[in-house]
């Protein structure tokens, strides 16, 4: 069972996630939280699996909460809940160290999907977040998928293959399930990707995947929700 730590200052949309989370057999909501300082005192109450976080809260907002989860419980997977009007923020999130990023008014299934890749070690970046911080960073001086396709042209053939599927949310077990890779040599693959990339993190690297345009179709936030029923 996934353990899920709610934190959002709307009651409404804490309730709502919670019975799209409610739905799954394998997910079990243990806390909720109206505010970030709220969300860490929780988190170490019951230790979840993962943390859901808005972005905007009151007392500690869900950029300082993440950061401070990932100094103080780096097991704790993070996932940020926001909305289109919140743009500013988003490079700052993927900096704290969230492996998530989901819209408030987004697809339910991505919200299962989320949780779950987060939780095997992977990366979820909702497409259309992915395509927002792609043109944040591109500042439309070019084609953002020619821009990001020269960017990894520099990794191997197998370091390319590897961040397809980091892309579409599979962990590093589940990586090299589909490419006949024992893990460990996957992990290398992943940390030489990160590195040449300069990436922090699976989650900035899976937006520059999804947006070079080499996410496999089938899997992941593209494929068809074969995996993520309630």
């Amino acid at each position: 069972m996934i353990k899920v730590l709610l934190a959002d200052d709307e009651a409404m949309m804490r309730a709502g996630v919670r019975a799209i989370l409610d739905a799954a057999p394998d997910i079990e909501v243990v806390a909720e939280a109206g505010d970030g300082r709220e969300a860490l005192e929780l988190a170490r109450a019951h230790r979840p699996d993962v943390a859901l976080l808005d972005i905007r809260m009151p007392v500690l907002d869900g950029l300082g909460a993440a950061a401070e989860l990932r100094r103080s419980a780096p097991e704790i997977a993070v996932v940020m809940l926001t909305t289109f009007s919140e743009d500013e923020y988003i490079t700052s999130a993927l900096d704290s160290g969230a492996s998530g990023f989901l819209l408030k008014s987004g697809d339910p299934y991505e919200l299962m999907a989320a949780v779950r890749a987060v939780h095997g070690g992977g990366a979820f970046p909702s497409p259309r977040i992915a395509h927002r911080v792609i043109q944040q960073v591109s500042g439309g001086r070019m084609s953002r998928r020619s821009a990001v396709q020269e960017r990894i042209a520099v990794l191997s053939p197998r370091e390319q293959e590897a961040l397809a599927l980091l892309g579409a949310g599979l962990s590093n077990a589940e990586i090299g399930e589909r490419l006949y890779l024992v893990e460990g040599t996957v992990k290398a693959y992943v940390s030489a990707v990160l590195s040449r990339l300069d990436v922090k993190n699976r989650a900035q690297a899976a937006v520059l995947a999804y947006e070079a345009g080499i996410v496999p179709e089938g899997w992941g936030v593209q494929g068809p929700r074969r995996t993520v029923a309630p």
